[in-house]
């Protein structure tokens, strides 16, 4: 989970803060000390999250792109200037383009504004911004919420009682709110000096940074392991009282089963699961420790050259995994490169049976207890998906794609058929139709669209012996599959079926 770091260098934040009756410090001072702290504890900690810093006034610069060198990130703090006023919704369209060309629109990312509370003066001014919301246009809109998953952290240095002197506090509290409301707002408490600025980023630490440390077990072999980044509490809302669900600390492994039969399963949340004890020695003889692991080993990383069942786990490993309260999950490798690879942990929605093709994960056992193999003598069958033992009155025989392998298989039929137009004329617009009610089912627009193009470039691929009738009903069918997939009403009905163009060839 990427952090970008926003930081105010704008004329309010050079504001002098008097510490111990002497010396004089600014509230900038203040605001790259708590930065430097959190940036420590990241390098110590959190050392493969991506972090970018951004300064902003009237207007934003990256500092620093996204990066794990926290090295470069403090040695860009101590040399940031001072600017102009503050303009904190340009900063944030900047935070929207970084985070897009990056990362796109589907990774959750962290932003950390920091400022003092300050909302700028006139046009550009975070009130100014927020009173003109509702009267703008589509090509002047407020920047939040973003159009990724945001947690946003405002730390304030300046205390609740300043802002609350003046209306800084509602308008930060509606900035937590368009963005989403995941998030928090930070003060100081009491006077503005060193020890407070680095309780307030202890507290952020403790809420947001603090490493999720756990035990990998399998039978009577175990390891210490981080799972990074920290799991998040789900609350289920089928449940009569919902509670939140929380990851255990202990991560109990259940079975082993082949990846295929899991397939792509819908997971919740990904997460990298690191041995605490990994120094390069081990890695160079295939752990496929990361990058990251190998630069600055510790004293603590020198028990890795004594046996771990984690690196063990991950140079053998096709696993599914099990945590406690019936929420599961799995462990397996994925390759970074063709050197690296990573110990990965995917959630599972909760529940005893997140994968229905699977059935219920208390019913899997070995192999061993099995009358016969369910693979079979020679690896030609699966027991998965698992078929039910009572078929249902109201069962029926609908399209259900699994695997890519049986989307695949149903394209190749149409495919086949178009081939032997118009001789296969009825069987090729039966195929068409169940692939076309099957795609609007699943709401896979997409799908329509590829098969529309696949039968033009069909059309186009004709021999010059073909019967002419072939290349107006590849081009019938083409059209009708390409207004399907704008999923207008008029064209997309699932009762409806393409019916075959009529020609007349007589003459």
């Amino acid at each position: 989970m990427p952090t970008v770091v926003l930081m105010d260098v704008s004329l309010s934040m050079t504001r002098p803060v008097s510490l111990d009756g002497s010396e004089e410090f600014q509230r900038k001072n203040l605001a790259v000390h708590g930065l430097n702290m959190l940036f420590e504890h990241m390098a110590s900690n959190y050392r493969l999250e991506f972090t970018a810093l951004m300064a902003f006034s009237s207007l934003w610069e990256l500092l620093v792109p996204f990066t794990r060198d926290y090295n470069a990130l403090q040695e860009a703090l101590s040399s940031v200037e001072d600017y102009d006023k503050t303009c904190i919704e340009s900063a944030l369209h900047g935070v929207s383009n970084l985070v897009q060309q990056e990362w796109g629109s589907a990774c959750p990312c962290q932003v950390m504004l920091i400022t003092d509370g300050s909302l700028g003066i006139g046009k550009g001014s975070l009130r100014h911004s927020l009173q003109t919301l509702k009267q703008r246009g589509d090509d002047k809109k407020f920047p939040l919420p973003f159009p990724f998953p945001t947690k946003l952290y405002i730390m304030c240095i300046a205390n609740a009682e300043e802002l609350q002197m003046t209306d800084a506090m509602n308008n930060l509290e509606e900035l937590l709110r368009l963005s989403g409301g995941d998030g928090q707002i930070f003060t100081m408490e009491g006077p503005l000096c060193m020890k407070s600025v680095q309780a307030m980023f202890g507290r952020l630490i403790d809420y947001a940074y603090s490493p999720f440390h756990a035990v990998l077990h399998c039978g009577n072999l175990s390891s210490d392991v981080q799972v990074f980044p920290r799991p998040e509490p789900i609350v289920v809302d089928e449940e009569v009282e919902p509670m939140p669900r929380t990851v255990s600390t202990d991560l109990e492994i259940v079975g082993f089963i082949e990846i295929s039969d899991i397939s792509s399963p819908p997971v919740i949340s990904r997460h990298l699961v690191l041995p605490i004890a990994v120094n390069k020695d081990v890695d160079e003889v295939g752990t496929g420790a990361t990058d990251e692991l190998e630069e600055e080993p510790s004293a603590s990383q020198m028990a890795g050259k004594s046996p771990n069942f984690c690196v063990l786990l991950h140079g053998s490993l096709k696993v599914e995994e099990s945590i406690k309260t019936e929420w599961y999950g799995m462990l397996y490798s994925q390759a970074d490169s063709k050197k690296k690879s990573n110990l990965m942990m995917s959630l599972f929605e909760p529940g005893s049976e997140p994968l229905p093709w699977l059935g219920k994960i208390t019913h899997l056992g070995p192999i061993s207890e099995a009358a016969e193999n369910p693979y079979g003598e020679d690896d030609n069958k699966s027991p998965f998906p698992v078929q039910p033992q009572v078929k249902r009155s109201y069962a029926q025989n609908v399209t259900v794609w699994i695997k890519a392998s049986g989307l695949q298989t149903d394209v190749q039929k149409i495919l086949r058929n178009a081939r032997k137009l118009p001789d296969k004329t009825q069987t090729f617009y039966k195929e068409l139709n169940r692939l076309r009610k099957a795609a609007l089912a699943f709401g896979f627009w997409e799908l329509l669209k590829g098969v529309a193009d696949l039968l033009e470039r069909e059309c186009t691929l004709l021999p010059d012996s073909a019967h002419p009738d072939a290349a107006f009903q590849l081009s019938h069918a083409a059209q009708q599959l390409k207004l399907a997939s704008t999923g207008d009403s008029q064209y997309a009905a699932f009762d409806h079926n393409i019916a075959p163009m009529h020609t007349d060839f007589s003459s």
